[in-house]
């Protein structure tokens, strides 16, 4: 099977997959995904598991256009929100489907100091630098290639940023790659090198809706998060530095609950995020090996989402800032709260944060991130 790579450069070249056990239905296909505005040509990658399961992944901004996975009655359906089309994720959208960097989440006032210089980001939130800023990872065709393994096929994604895009210092050669395995599962690997210190927070930003892909909205989900605490905000959404219990609070989400249980409690924390936009500080068992700390379950499809990861938080938010403005795929308007995220990080505002773990990148060491979201059905 010949599938189509592209290089940093920009070049066209074919390349064999690499031989893999022979499994019913299992492919890589590409085509043509649309133009950006500099001329650079997009493509539309689309990973079929053994099962049956499809991804629909762009190299413009790393974005996951769809993914169907099956329902209660084994009809595939997609549970992800995004556009139809390039033209979509070139206007203005809330991240849908992105690879997020060089940061993840806020930075306060778009300023950190590092080994005693003090580096300005763009704002871009408020009076906040967010997700990387203004022509951020989401917003970069990245170069592209296929594979194939024992556990599923792949699209691999490069990518370099130059020293002092968008404010940070280094030059970040990146890497991702997201394996649609035949345990119905979208893997995702994050790898980063550096040539100088920086500071660095790479997720992914899909919006789920396990039960239409945005038509309804998310609140009859029901949530488990291996969480005993996450981080308060301030009113612009950047973290006081308490880590604060979750016991008795609208964000205990230890035992399953639904997502619209507490929502709309009246609490200052939920006032801020118009609902849940916050970190988690995840209960891990081990520093930095792959755990399941997240399991979503929608009941009238059946479908359950686990989310394992290897970072020590997650930003749960339920789409409060969706107002319609937004026109998806098959003409679906997305609604307040007809998605949410689940973007496995390091916490916000680390650079800021002494007593976080530490986002600090320095030259000579190596970034390996692994987070997969497995489906299944209850």
């Amino acid at each position: 099977m010949q599938c189509l790579a592209i290089s940093r450069l920009g070049v066209f070249s074919l390349a064999l997959l690499s031989a893999v056990p022979a499994l019913a239905q299992r492919g890589i296909t590409s085509a043509p995904f649309g133009q950006t505005p500099e001329g650079e040509q997009a493509q539309l990658f689309t990973l079929v598991n053994s099962n049956g399961v499809r991804a629909r992944i762009s190299n413009f901004g790393g974005v996951v256009v769809s993914l169907e996975v099956p329902d209660k009655n084994g009809k595939l359906g997609d549970v992800v929100l995004g556009f139809d089309s390039l033209e979509g994720y070139l206007g203005e959208h809330p991240y849908f489907g992105s690879l997020i960097g060089r940061y993840g989440n806020r930075i306060a006032k778009g300023r950190f100091t590092l080994d005693g210089r003090t580096y300005s980001l763009a704002v871009n939130n408020g009076p906040n630098a967010l997700h990387g800023g203004i022509q951020g990872f989401n917003r970069r065709i990245w170069g592209a290639s296929t594979f194939a393994n024992e556990t599923g096929v792949g699209l691999r994604l490069r990518l370099i940023s130059a020293a002092g895009e968008e404010g940070y210092p280094g030059t970040l050669a990146v890497q991702v790659d997201y394996t649609l395995t035949d345990d119905d599962a979208l893997r995702i690997d994050y790898h980063a090198t550096t040539d100088a210190p920086t500071v660095v927070n790479l997720t992914n930003h899909s919006y789920f809706n396990l039960k239409d892909a945005g038509k309804s909205a998310i609140l009859g989900h029901e949530v488990q998060i291996q969480a005993g605490h996450y981080t308060p905000v301030d009113e612009t959404l950047i973290p006081t530095g308490e880590l604060a219990p979750v016991l008795d609070t609208p964000f205990d989400f230890q035992a399953p609950a639904k997502i619209g249980s507490r929502i709309d409690a009246s609490d200052q924390q939920i006032r801020f995020g118009g609902g849940y936009d916050h970190n988690w500080v995840f209960n891990r068992r081990t520093g930095s090996d792959l755990e399941h700390l997240v399991t979503v379950h929608e009941p009238t499809s059946g479908r359950v989402m686990e989310v394992s990861t290897t970072e020590p938080g997650v930003q749960f938010y339920t789409g409060n800032f969706l107002d319609g403005s937004n026109v998806g795929k098959g003409g679906t308007v997305y609604h307040r709260r007809h998605g949410f995220c689940f973007e496995t990080q390091h916490f916000p505002d680390s650079p800021n944060q002494a007593a976080f773990p530490s986002t600090t990148f320095r030259p000579g060491e190596a970034l390996d991130s692994t987070t997969i979201y497995r489906f299944s059905v209850r």
